[in-house]
């Protein structure tokens, strides 16, 4: 697996502590820009995408990658 340029690795981490490591990420990209979320919590597939909603993040892919799932998120853009 290729790995990408901005990387959140969260596999082994229980909620909400992947989604609190990607608050913390995406609040540093400039908007437009993608990051990659893995998360091997089961209930990260609900609070990812429902995170993102609340924050006007949007979710471009999800991905269940052998034991964990990769989520593709971008940065809101800016007002």
């Amino acid at each position: 697996m290729i790995k990408p340029d901005h990387l959140i690795d969260a596999r082994g981490y229980r909620c909400p502590v992947p989604t609190l490591k990607l608050r913390k990420f995406m609040e540093t990209l400039p908007a437009g820009a993608n990051a990659t979320l893995w998360a091997d919590d089961p209930m990260a597939i609900v609070d990812v995408p429902h995170f993102c909603m609340k924050n006007n993040y949007i979710i471009k892919s999800t991905h269940k990658l052998d034991k964990f799932w990769a989520f593709v998120v971008a940065a809101r853009q800016k007002d």
